[in-house]
């Protein structure tokens, strides 16, 4: 195989396995090379890697060491994606009736929704996670793009109980925008008792959807290490009940009347 065609091939490899620790013997035997030629292509890698802003490799010593892809959105890239996003909610063809924006499709498009991930794996990337749990439905595509992102499983809290996922636990919680009385629910088997978790969803006024979930998660002792939001709203007359969190845009202002539409970034670079 000649070294372009390895280079390639290595990289896919890498890109497709993020986080997983990749023994040296596993390239030297899978491209039939020398070790120190597998070592001096993954420089190569390593480097290109770090020039585009998506991450580098991690080389684990010892016996049981390899090389890892550690996934890491530059400051530049997030900042460019961010300010691209604000600008394409800033449409005032967004707004609907109540003063609601239209989301769907940020939501739906593949490209965007790798981004959000990307971003919110860089912020979440120490904390140790070992799940994302989000709650049905416009917050699944978030948290499936950096649970990808992050190698880790993805957990899903649902408003009512389904027959297939057998004996649940559930909550009451106050709806932070509505005030009203709502219900979640989590199976038993699907979160291991004392699980390190990531909360990623797509907007947040009050938080007491996303607070409602850390309450049900404490019935299962599980540490919530971050919670991430694509969108949060500014609103003087809300008393938000979360104020751990990180949030790409900011929904400053909603007009109407005049048909306009503020945005800024979130506090994702306050972090």
């Amino acid at each position: 195989m000649k070294r372009s065609e390895r280079l390639v091939a290595m990289t896919n490899y890498l890109l497709d396995h993020p986080q997983v620790l990749v023994p040296l013997p596993y390239f030297t035997k899978e491209f039939d090379a020398a070790k120190s030629s597998i070592s001096e292509d993954l420089d190569i890698v390593n480097d290109m890697f770090q020039k585009q802003g998506i991450g580098f490799l991690e080389t684990v010593q010892g016996a049981a060491g390899g090389i890892k892809y550690i996934p890491k959105y530059s400051d530049k890239n997030s900042k460019a994606f961010i300010d691209h996003i604000c600008n394409r909610i800033e449409d005032p063809d967004r707004l609907l009736p109540g003063g609601y924006l239209y989301m769907s499709d940020l939501l739906g498009d593949p490209e965007t929704i790798r981004n959000i991930g990307k971003i919110f794996a860089t912020a979440f990337a120490q904390k140790g996670v070992e799940y994302i749990v989000t709650v049905a439905t416009k917050g699944i595509p978030l948290a499936y793009a950096t649970a990808q992102i992050m190698n880790v499983p993805v957990i899903i809290v649902r408003r009512d109980p389904k027959v297939t996922e057998g004996s649940t636990v559930s909550i009451n919680y106050v709806s932070g925008s509505s005030k009203k009385i709502q219900t979640m629910v989590l199976a038993k088997r699907s979160l291991p008792e004392g699980s390190n978790v990531c909360i990623i969803d797509d907007f947040m006024k009050a938080g007491g959807t996303i607070n409602g979930m850390k309450s049900l998660l404490a019935e299962f002792n599980a540490n919530v290490s971050g919670i991430g939001v694509l969108a949060e709203a500014e609103d003087e007359d809300e008393d938000r009940v979360v104020d751990d969190y990180i949030s790409l845009i900011q929904i400053k202002d909603v007009d109407i009347k005049n048909r306009k539409i503020e945005v800024l970034k979130g506090n994702y670079f306050q972090n």
